[in-house]
């Protein structure tokens, strides 16, 4: 495998949706494996729905009893840090996601589990077995159900628990106002009322800045290309290929399965490609990186779970399959024709990842957009999203001095990003 588990790296994952210290992330699972055990509440009907078809179907049966036996019973796997028993099948999973149905993210100064489905599913989900069962279109299907089923309670009222000042969980707390020093500046709120003024856990999670907080980048100069999320440079590629083998380890980009075959993806052949990731302490909304009118847009249901394999059980995904993920994961595609000649055509494809994979749009075919407008958000947290830019196209980066990569910075949004030459 290629983290070595008793090394003390970051805190977090990227993006700090899960720690990167696997014995914090397990620790959590313990508390909620004890939470679990001492909870008899029957499964809810869309965990009861996953249960009947994981037995119903011989193919998924098989599967998710494997998944869990391919998981090695050696140290540090067979064990979680408090001495009791990992997740090893099927059963318990349905029980501790059943258990998380009613619970929102708490702030954590150690391991924020922005991704506590994912949690669960850490080690299995990189088997074989684990890899075959979550591309499973039904699958994904019910896993999409489920995760509908629990943004209904993040929207809720009831969610609100964990926007409070607890010193070390809430989310206005003492920990979280060191990790979040100038949220009360940056973003609209209202520090004197109770949970700062926020409606519910999805409300506080797809916050608005305040006016002025991120200006627009040379907003008469269509040649500057702005940043289109509060989001950190994973790679940029060119001349990228309609087809590629995405599942290699280096995640080429496979541009006819990310755009899902649509009619347009032959423009942009042989272009090029920037991907950023989102921050779970961030903002979640998108803007367009330029102006114009939106041509087609549109979200693709995939994945939710599915990881790129590696040697070894990797405890990293999904985030080090961020290349991976953009062909298969549910995902959206805005298509904007530039008001710049220069552009022309242009893309951006925000991802959805594990848990956070509702691509909500705010435009519509024929609006015309000026740069730094809003397309749209994900729903409980960020992930990942791409910028397609056509052959024709001559693309200066400006990565604030940063090399792309797992460990960059975020890149304000609506800074600059890039320049256009003729």
């Amino acid at each position: 495998m290629k983290t070595n588990l008793s090394e003390k790296s970051l805190p977090f994952r990227v993006g700090k949706w899960l720690p990167s210290d696997q014995t914090i992330l397990e620790k959590w699972l313990g508390d909620l494996i004890t939470e679990v055990e001492k909870d008899k509440q029957p499964l809810l009907p869309v965990i009861e729905e996953l249960k009947e078809l994981i037995e119903d179907d011989p193919e998924i049966f098989m599967w998710f009893h494997v998944m869990f036996s391919e998981v090695p019973r050696k140290p540090p796997y067979n064990k979680n840090p408090e001495g009791g028993p990992q997740v090893r099948d099927y059963h318990l999973m349905l029980r501790l996601i059943n258990r998380i149905m009613t619970k929102a993210p708490e702030f954590n100064e150690t391991g924020l589990v922005g991704f506590p489905i994912n949690a669960i599913l850490d080690w299995s989900m990189g088997t074989t077995a684990g890899y075959a069962a979550f591309l499973n279109e039904k699958v994904n299907w019910q896993f999409k159900r489920i995760l509908n089923e629990w943004g209904i309670f993040l929207c809720s009222a009831d969610s609100k628990y964990v926007l409070s000042k607890d010193p070390r969980s809430g989310w206005f707390g003492a920990d979280a106002k060191k990790a979040m020093p100038d949220f009360d500046q940056e973003f609209i709120c209202a520090p004197a009322q109770p949970h700062h003024g926020f409606k519910s856990w999805d409300d506080f999670f797809t916050r608005e800045f305040r006016e002025g907080q991120r200006p627009v980048a040379s907003p008469q100069d269509d040649n500057i290309i702005a940043n289109a999320c509060e989001s950190a440079p994973y790679r940029i590629a060119e001349k990228v290929k309609k087809h590629d083998k995405f599942w290699i380890k280096a995640q080429p980009y496979s541009l006819e399965h990310m755009m899902a075959n649509d009619p347009l993806l032959d423009k942009f052949v042989g272009g090029t490609i920037y991907q950023a990731f989102l921050s779970a302490l961030s903002y979640h909304r998108w803007h367009s990186p330029v102006s114009g009118k939106i041509v087609k847009a549109y979200v693709v249901d995939g994945t939710y779970y599915a990881e790129a394999q590696s040697e070894g059980y990797d405890p990293s995904g999904p985030n080090e399959s961020q290349g991976y993920i953009t062909e298969l994961a549910t995902r959206a595609l805005i298509f904007i024709q530039a008001d710049n000649p220069d552009i022309g055509l242009m893309c951006i494809m925000p991802v959805g990842m594990a848990e956070v994979s509702s691509c909500q749009i705010t435009v519509y075919e024929g609006q015309h957009v000026k740069k730094g407008e809003q397309l749209g958000m994900f729903h409980f947290g960020g992930s990942t999203h791409c910028l397609f830019f056509g052959p024709q196209v001559k693309i200066a980066f400006d990565m604030h001095g940063q090399t792309p990569g797992l460990n960059s910075s975020n890149i304000p949004l609506k800074s600059k990003i890039a320049t256009i030459s003729k």
